[in-house]
């Protein structure tokens, strides 16, 4: 219980960091920025928590396919979950691809013992990184936030982890 209040308090001083930082003019990272299949997402780095390497998952059965099982992540069992196959891209991946990718757990504030596959880390984004932004797509889920654009014409799709962790679908793993 300590080492969790300690974390929300480390959590609260940075929150107040980055917008000092902010009021001041600073350039500061909002996002951290992801591959998720053949999409390219901005996850809010308020929401986002650990990351770590690929590790073994413990499958579980009669669940969903984009529920990929249990892992110990630092002594905390944590469900996994494609980020890729759960907004509803259709892909295999064996055992060589995992290697490659990265589970990131949510925010400890969020109080989701959940990581999500990605399949690449491409780094932390601020908001001036962007030449343009596009409000969600029509008909999207309402957990997409704004589509910002790179200068070089990537299109990287916000995605709310706080929103996404409360729907329907995601809170379903029962196949």
């Amino acid at each position: 219980m300590a080492n969790r209040e300690a974390l929300r308090d480390l959590q609260s001083r940075l929150a107040g960091r980055l917008q000092a930082a902010r009021s001041e003019g600073v350039s500061v990272a909002a996002w951290l920025a992801v591959q998720a299949g053949e999409q390219d997402y901005l996850l809010p780095l308020n929401q986002a928590g650990e990351i770590f390497p690929w590790t073994g998952v413990q499958p579980v059965p009669y669940t969903q396919p984009w529920y990929l099982g249990i892992a110990n992540l630092r002594g905390s069992l944590m469900g996994v979950v494609d980020l890729a196959q759960l907004l509803g891209q259709e892909r295999s991946q064996n055992e060589q691809d995992l290697l490659d990718c990265s589970l990131l757990a949510f925010s400890p504030a969020l109080e989701i013992n959940t990581a999500l596959l990605v399949d690449r880390l491409l780094g932390l984004r601020a908001a001036q990184a962007f030449v343009q932004t596009e409000a969600a797509p029509e008909h999207s889920p309402h957990f997409f936030g704004a589509v910002h654009i790179d200068a070089t014409g990537r299109r990287w799709q916000e995605l709310q982890l706080q929103r996404l962790s409360q729907t329907a679908k995601f809170l379903s793993i029962r196949a």
